[in-house]
């Protein structure tokens, strides 16, 4: 297994380091690329999202204060499915139906108890397929086409 990539901003760095730690606890390699102390969510979730774009990770996980501006930017750079969640189910669906690599998370919206389960779900998903592979290849064909590129490469 890959390690895990994570990042978090200032808001997002004690609940960052809270879920880095129970991962490490339940076997997972994880490769920290900082809280933010000295940078913008946006530019960890660049930095984050940019490893999983390129294939240094398959998974990664984004902290701040709400989870949205992490997704929001992770979701600029091409081939990244970034989604937020709170709750179970939306973090499962995300992974079996959207194929999301990259799970944001906001420490003023989840207790650190509610967000292990949150990643334990996503982590369990894996993509499903079957009707969700063709919207997902949507996904990807939009992507491409607003930067002007062949959706097949």
């Amino acid at each position: 297994m890959q390690a895990i990539a994570v990042g978090a901003d200032e808001a997002g760095g004690p609940l960052k380091e809270h879920l880095a730690k129970y991962l490490e606890e339940h076997g997972y390699e994880i490769r920290d690329y900082g809280n933010g102390n000295d940078q913008d969510y946006p530019d960890v979730a660049a930095k984050v999202a940019e490893a999983v774009s390129a294939g240094e990770h398959e998974r990664a996980l984004l902290v701040c204060g709400t989870g949205l501006g992490m997704a929001i930017t992770a979701n600029k750079i091409p081939g990244v499915r970034a989604v937020t969640a709170h709750d179970p189910y939306s973090a499962e669906r995300a992974r079996k139906s959207n194929d999301a690599q990259v799970l944001a998370m906001g420490a003023r919206v989840i207790a650190p108890e509610a967000a292990e389960k949150v990643l334990d779900h996503w982590l369990a998903s894996e993509f499903q397929g079957g009707g969700s592979t063709e919207k997902v290849e949507k996904i990807k064909e939009v992507d491409a086409e607003f930067r002007g590129e062949d959706a097949g490469a």
